[in-house]
């Protein structure tokens, strides 16, 4: 039997490809599926966007692309951050990268290695501790209940800081929850990591412009420029543009981390789609009026999913503050047996019964490490969506 190194044996895929998967296979069979459980806009890119990498390729820039981003890229990630946040970056210190994953694993792999500690804000998207497990560190996992707004309390990241700890992973607005942090929520974070100095911090804001209720973002770096030589900021054009199949994102620190991300980068895969990149380009230069109107039609869908959620028996639904994501709890579910005869001892049960017998995938919060909820993607139209909580209304009054 083939013998494989153990960083394989300690990674799993995520439960959102697994979930997707079998959605898939029941359509196969006939069945009318309705998936929710991948977080992947519907609208689609952009035409300046996709009209700009057309004219790039016409003009030959098809070649090996510069290994750490093309200097209008780079400049253009630069100027943004200074015009959202007010904080100067030089385009030296950003790194583009094969999407927001691969800046995430860059910089895990850059920065920590075995018997290291990395924090992780729970409910958490899965990657994290793949990456995390995968660089051979400990993911440290902090409680953030529904009750506290699914945000992290100052005094729990305090309590879980120890000599070993090396990285905290932020991601606000959050992916499971739509959670997202105020100003005052992230400098009270800040004061922590001051009383802290061995503490890097990892901020991770993919869903930075899907924000509701005229909600403004607030980023670390933004809230406390005095941190700036143990934080870095990672984003990209997958979610804000929908841009997910295109595989551009980046990040930005300190020099000697983004040399040390361009050496992991170099060994992994090397430079970003040349052509993906002026793609990129354009949507950052280009029109950005668009993005209001779509985040007001992911602000309808949100209210809608919520609403209809509020009103079955078993389920909670916070409202999120952003992303494209509702996170229910369904603890009032559990214990009892679906019509076709499944008993519901956990929120995979229930996830997966939902799937087999009322035909709606969701992702299981224990996939995202809080138990006892469920994930459901808002990234689709509103008349799927309101079918959809129907089908889980419906499935839920049945249970006995």
């Amino acid at each position: 039997m083939t013998k494989f190194a153990a960083r394989i044996g300690r990674t799993e895929l995520a439960a959102t490809f697994a979930t997707a998967a079998r959605a898939r296979a029941l359509r196969a069979e006939g069945h009318d599926v309705i998936s929710l459980s991948l977080g992947e806009p519907d609208f689609p890119t952009p035409g300046h966007v996709v009209q700009a990498a057309h004219e790039a390729a016409l003009r030959g820039e098809t070649r090996y692309p510069p290994l750490g981003g093309t200097e209008a890229l780079r400049n253009a990630v630069a100027e943004k951050f200074h015009r959202e946040h007010g904080v100067k970056i030089r385009p030296a210190d950003v790194l583009v990268t094969n999407g927001g994953k691969q800046a995430i694993f860059n910089v895990l792999m850059s920065l920590t290695e075995a018997g290291d500690e990395v924090i992780i804000p729970a409910p958490a998207w899965a990657g994290y501790e793949q990456t995390v497990n995968f660089a051979g560190a400990k993911p440290v996992f902090v409680p953030c209940p529904q009750a506290d707004g699914f945000m992290l309390r100052p005094e729990a990241l305090e309590r879980a800081i120890t000599p070993r700890t090396r990285l905290l992973l932020l991601n606000y607005p959050n992916n499971p929850s739509g959670a997202a942090c105020t100003e005052a929520q992230l400098k009270a974070l800040a004061e922590v990591l001051r009383a802290n100095p061995h503490v890097w911090a990892l901020s991770d804001d993919i869903y930075e412009h899907l924000l509701f209720d005229q909600r403004k973002h607030a980023t670390l770096l933004g809230v406390a420029p005095d941190l700036a030589d143990r934080v870095v900021t990672m984003s990209g054009v997958s979610k804000t543009y929908a841009m997910t199949g295109w595989r551009v994102g980046w990040c930005f620190g300190p020099a000697e981390l983004i040399k040390a991300c361009t050496v992991v980068q170099a060994t992994a895969t090397s430079g970003v789609s040349s052509v993906g990149q002026a793609a990129a380009l354009a949507a950052l230069t280009g029109p950005q009026d668009f993005l209001a109107e779509r985040a007001a039609a992911y602000q309808a869908r949100r209210d809608l999913v919520v609403a209809a959620l509020n009103q079955v028996p078993g389920l909670s639904c916070h409202q999120p503050e952003g992303a494209f994501y509702v996170f229910p709890g369904i603890s009032g579910c559990l214990g009892k047996t679906t019509p076709g005869g499944r008993k519901l001892h956990t929120d995979v049960d229930f996830a997966m019964a939902l799937l087999e017998e009322a035909h709606t995938g969701v992702v299981q919060g224990s996939a995202f490490a809080m138990p006892g909820h469920i994930r459901i993607s808002t990234a689709t139209s509103e008349p799927v969506l309101a079918q959809a909580c129907a089908r889980i209304a419906e499935f839920s009054a049945a249970l006995r």
